[in-house]
């Protein structure tokens, strides 16, 4: 595709030889071809990329080049662009729009007709139609029509949903500051990268992803984190240098971007009333034009049922074919008509190759949805179900998943010069007296007042509470040196001790996950200007006077953090008066802080986590936490949570980057909880022991290790990084993207790995799991398969016994309806061989009668209760099943090839009689038999004979019996007897078919083309159908479902999994100097290099980028 710029030429007079943008390093100069200035573009994936001249590639356009640094977008931007260069960025870049059409019904009618398995019905409805095979023709289109009704619903339904997501932010009046315009307003659909925007007022929806150049803005996240916590962003620093704008500092650059589809609840500058910001994306490359492309564009799901389903069926077509040739054969050589003869063949296509199986897998699919919605468990993937059946990994967040999502203020430790001083406790109703320490907890945070009620982060809000002051907004003239609305704390009547009048917060440097800590730069009325640290204990002493925090610092810290209790360290100082607030960096700031004390709150475990937990270890399915909380915390919560046992061992893993000239190191240390460490590393304070036990192998120890930890482990040991995944169960301080990271490595090594989160920064692992379950009801969780209304892991355990009974459940169903169609196949073949067949109404008994009722009824077992410590298979071409298969098909062929050829054999089968029930037995020997002809009979030119009666009686009852042994209950679902319908339904068919065989009924059989025969015949053929059922339920228990069997015959064979985890596991068990206990190495080692890395096929996502 070609875009023409020559429409703008007239318009502005552009020149070729001048750059069209006035970066000349711009993408946009780069992109268009001189002299006939068009620019070649294509667009996958939503997403446009033009053709890059200079590079001789494709490059993505719709948003701010990576390398600005700081300084350039503040010079190049920062006073909005000309009208010449937002219509050439408007043309090349495209509108600003996240464009979800809602489809057309006539669109998905059509896709969904065209499906191969409907053409595949059309077909044989064609087919049966030609020979008067109306009825179940009638009842396969009836089928057909509801389920394609209820499929395009189903997916009008999602487009219209999606849309509705999307649609409102393609109409948003924005204001925009132009170079030569001014301010102007126009619809956001006419945004471009490098507009300066103008943010005023408040509730204001963000159409665009744009970063904060001047003032500060509080932003409702939720859309994106699931968290509707405000977060404060800060303006985008001018930095000197060439350092790209993402990378300078050392915290998160997200801070100052604001996100398309999130809300700016206060929008204030720093000199007016307006905050600017430049757009830095626009169209689907924004967060929320990601987040709807992950739904359009949804990660491939590499599950080898559906995989093994198509050979599966191409088996089926292949035998098939085997009988097409033996039809043609034998009606060829028999004389009949041309057209005969085909129709006959293709026949055999239709008898071999179910059309009622999809709909019948889709049935227990649609079974298990219904019943996890009834737990308050909800689906908008129900392929994913399946999936549930295999996870043998779950990892899970640690805050509001596990534990209590509220944190109660349990108490504050002061400390002085001397040392921590006795815990202040809030639980006696004291307030805290007035001192540094009591500012710090009233200003030290990020809350504001909106519409009168103070929000913001809870573990804030809790502070704040606990010190009874009241928040308010400055006037104008509200008091000198505070300037106008600014938020400000002030004590409340009661607190008549407190010697200033109120603390107006000047300046904030808003909480990191990855820094760690959050600042605030604070007034007090008529007094100094203060600076306050709040953050996690260890970083925030990082940054104080080393005489100013007690040496007991580690101990102590250390005792509250093994209770499980969430520990905060706060600091202060004064600052000099002589600083302008807004040019003072961060790092000047944050620098010979006093260290004031510890704030400790309770975050309990949930209730459910516990046994939940317990449940999924003694069903050996490994649980993991991923937390972006404190270390020494997240081992405490895995001890007491069960997740690590008291007899197992936790084995801490530190990771350093390359420093100066030492390379990067990795040392192994084994947690011992009574002896203690001196202070000296300011990330990690654990007390480790010397030795480790023997029995330290594989399942009694555990890895835990930090978010730094394994990046560093990623980059410079990812050799060593499948071993310590093997054991690794404790991951703190993880950030979101080291999240999805984290799950993406486990699924390298074959887990199916399930993600439990309460939505708040999990998203991207909840995306990257195999199976996402969302705690949280927020707008995030739309892009997670599962979403629970129970907040706690209980549905986990729920979700997996689901998963293993819907996966047996869709075996039980291929099982069956292989052995429906083969059963049926064997018998029409038989008959041929005399040119013979079955029946419209026959064929119409069995397949609707019996398969399609067996079909629908048989899915209805529910989930076994207990989860047992393996797996069902996951692979439909497993030996067990194969073996199942193949084994009673061979059964069935015997038996109906025995009742064939013992009827042509019986001394009434050639009298030339219709029927042989009027003959006596003790005449039967007396009779001359000479062989006759049988006699066409019926409309539908079906020769009525003894051989179709023998077969259809014995391959009707055979099909219930079929349903009866292959329906599996325990231990993956309820018992079959537990199945109520299901079991009605079997004694009904049976009832009825028993009733046919041995009921005289002269009219009834004429229906059904049957012969009647001698009552021992019928003895006879119940016999065989006995024999039949008992074989195949002893081969079923004995052997198919002897997993004890199954298990000796691997181990004589010197069968291994060929899945990662189990090679390495392998490989670890015969390892005798693993793990390194006490040992430090370094990057530069042999064997700790870097291995072989590689990824798995997902679509492009911008979300590392965010």
């Amino acid at each position: 595709m070609w875009i023409c710029l020559s429409a703008l030429n007239s318009a502005f007079r552009l020149n070729a030889d001048n750059p069209f943008i006035t970066d000349e390093e711009s993408i946009i100069n780069r992109a268009v071809r001189k002299p006939d200035l068009k620019v070649r573009c294509i667009k996958v994936q939503k997403i446009r990329y033009v053709w890059d001249n200079l590079e001789g590639q494709f490059q993505k356009i719709g948003c701010l080049e990576d390398w600005l640094s700081s300084a350039k977008i503040h010079l190049k931007f920062g006073s909005g662009l000309t009208t010449e260069e937002q219509e050439i960025r408007r043309l090349i870049c495209g509108p600003n729009t996240i464009d979800v059409e809602i489809a057309p019904i006539w669109k998905l009618l059509i896709k969904e007709v065209l499906n191969p398995f409907y053409v595949f019905q059309l077909f044989s409805v064609c087919l049966w139609f030609s020979e008067d095979y109306k009825e179940y023709a009638f009842a396969i289109i009836i089928m057909s029509i509801i389920s394609i009704a209820l499929t395009v619903y189903d997916l009008r339904e999602q487009s219209v949903k999606l849309h509705r997501l999307v649609e409102a932010h393609n109409n948003i009046t924005v204001s925009i500051y132009g170079k030569n315009a001014g301010v102007q307003e126009l619809e956001s659909r006419f945004l471009v990268p490098g507009d300066l925007l103008i943010l005023m007022g408040n509730k204001v929806q963000m159409p665009c992803d744009a970063i904060l150049i001047d003032g500060s803005c509080v932003v409702n996240e939720g859309m994106l984190t699931g968290e509707s916590i405000p977060v404060t962003k800060t303006p985008l620093p001018k930095m000197e240098g060439s350092v790209p704008w993402r990378r300078q500092g050392e915290g998160e650059y997200k801070r100052h971007v604001l996100f398309c589809g999130t809300e700016v609840i206060q929008a204030k500058g720093a000199r007016s009333s307006t905050a600017k910001a430049v757009v830095l994306q626009t169209g689907f490359n924004t967060a929320k034009g990601d987040l709807v492309r992950s739904i359009l564009y949804p990660k491939p799901m590499n599950f080898k049922l559906y995989r093994d389903a198509i050979r599966f069926l191409l088996c089926l077509i292949g035998t098939a074919t085997i009988g097409m040739i033996y039809t043609l054969c034998v009606y060829v050589l028999s004389g009949e008509t041309p057209g005969e003869v085909v129709k006959k063949a293709l026949d055999v296509i239709t008898i071999a190759v179910p059309p009622a199986l999809p709909a019948a897998l889709t049935t227990g699919i649609m079974y298990a949805q219904r019943r996890l919605k009834k737990r308050g468990i909800f689906c908008i993937s129900p392929q994913r179900i399946n999936v549930c059946g295999q996870l043998n990994l779950v990892c899970f967040d640690k805050t509001g998943t596990l534990t209590r999502d509220g944190l109660d203020l349990w108490g504050v430790m002061p400390c002085d010069g001397n040392g921590f001083q006795e815990v202040h406790s809030f639980t006696s109703g004291r307030t805290l007296p007035w001192g540094p320490l009591c500012a710090a907890m009233t200003s030290c945070h990020s809350l504001i007042l909106l519409d009168g009620t103070i929000q913001g982060d809870p573990l804030d809000l809790k502070m704040f509470e606990a010190t009874t002051w009241e928040m308010v907004v400055s006037g104008d003239d509200f008091h000198k040196g505070v300037p106008g609305c600014a938020m400000v704390v002030k004590p409340c009547g009661t607190s008549s001790q407190v010697p200033v009048e109120g603390i107006a917060i000047l300046h904030q440097f808003p909480f990191s996950s990855v820094l760690q800590r959050m600042t605030v730069i604070v007034q007090e009325m008529g007094g100094d200007q203060l600076v306050f640290m709040k953050g996690a204990p260890e970083r925030v002493a990082s940054f104080c006077q080393p005489e100013t925090v007690p040496t007991s610092f580690v101990s102590e810290l250390q005792i509250y953090t093994t209770q499980g209790f969430r520990v905060i360290g706060l600091a202060y100082k004064k600052l000099e008066m002589d600083h302008h607030i807004s040019a003072l960096m961060r790092e000047q700031v944050e620098s010979d802080l006093i260290f004031l004390g510890l704030l400790i709150l309770e975050n309990r475990l949930k209730e459910e986590t516990k046994p939940v937990l317990e449940e999924l270890i003694s069903a050996r399915i490994r649980t993991v936490m991923i937390t972006g909380d404190n270390l020494q915390t997240a081992i405490t919560v895995a001890k007491k949570s069960g997740m690590v046992s008291e007899s197992q061992k936790v084995i801490l893993i530190e990771a350093n980057e390359t420093t100066g000239s030492s390379s990067a190191s990795i040392s192994w240390k084994l947690l011992e909880e009574k002896k203690h460490i001196a202070y000296r590393n300011q990330d990690n304070y654990i007390n480790i022991r010397e030795e480790i036990s023997d029995n330290s192998k594989e399942g009694s120890y555990h890895f835990a290790l930090n978010g730094k930890s394994f990046q560093v482990i990623t980059q410079h040991f990812s050799s060593l990084l499948p071993k310590i995944l093997m054991n690794g169960t404790i991951f703190a301080r993880m950030s979101p993207g080291q999240k999805s990271s984290l799950v993406e490595e486990f699924q390298k090594l074959d887990y199916f790995v399930g993600m439990c989160g309460d939505g708040a920064n999990d998203c991207g692992a909840l995306k990257m799991a195999h199976v996402g379950v969302s705690l949280s009801e927020q707008e995030a969780s739309v892009a997670s398969p599962f979403t629970s209304k129970t907040p706690n892991i209980e549905c986990v355990p729920h979700l997996i016994k689901e998963g293993r009974a819907a996966l047996v459940t869709s075996f039980c169903m291929f099982k069956y309806m292989a052995l429906y169609s083969m059963i049926q196949y064997v018998g029409v073949l038989l008959l041929y061989w005399e040119t013979n067949n079955l029946s419209n109404y026959q064929f119409l008994f069995q397949d609707l009668a019996i398969t399609t009722i067996i079909g629908v009824t048989m899915n209805l077992n529910g989930a076994y209760p207990k989860l047992v410590p393996f797996r069902p298979a996951g692979r439909l071409i497993s030996p067990p099943l194969l073996l199942s298969v193949i084994l009673n098909i061979l059964l069935s062929l015997a038996m109906q090839i025995v009742g064939f050829i013992l009827v042509q054999r019986q001394p009434w089968y050639s009298m030339g009689m219709h029927s042989a029930c009027t003959v006596q037995n003790d005449t039967l020997s007396k009779l001359t038999i000479s062989p006759t002809p049988p006699v066409k009979n019926g409309t539908n030119g079906v020769f009525t004979s003894f051989e179709n009666t023998t077969i259809w009686f014995l391959g009707t009852i055979n099909c219930i019996i079929v349903a009866l042994v292959f329906s599996k209950g325990k231990p993956f679902r309820q018992p079959t007897y537990k199945n109520y319908i299901f079991v009605l339904v079997l004694v009904v068919q049976l009832s009825v078919c028993l009733f046919i065989l041995f009921a005289d009924i002269p009219e009834l059989y004429r229906r059904l083309d049957l012969l009647c025969t001698p009552v021992l015949w019928r003895v006879y053929i119940v016999i065989m159908l006995s024999s039949n059922f008992i074989v195949s339920l002893v081969v079923e228990e004995a052997i198919i479902e002897n997993r004890a069997l199954w298990m000796t015959i691997k181990r004589c064979f010197g069968y291994q999994s060929k899945s990662q985890y189990r090679i390495w596991q392998r490989a670890l068990a015969n390892d005798p100097s693993w793990p390194p206990i006490n040992q430090t190495s370094y990057s530069d080692m042999p064997g700790c290099g870097r291995g072989v890395s590689y990824s798995n096929p997902v679509f492009e996502s911008n979300e590392d980028q965010l």
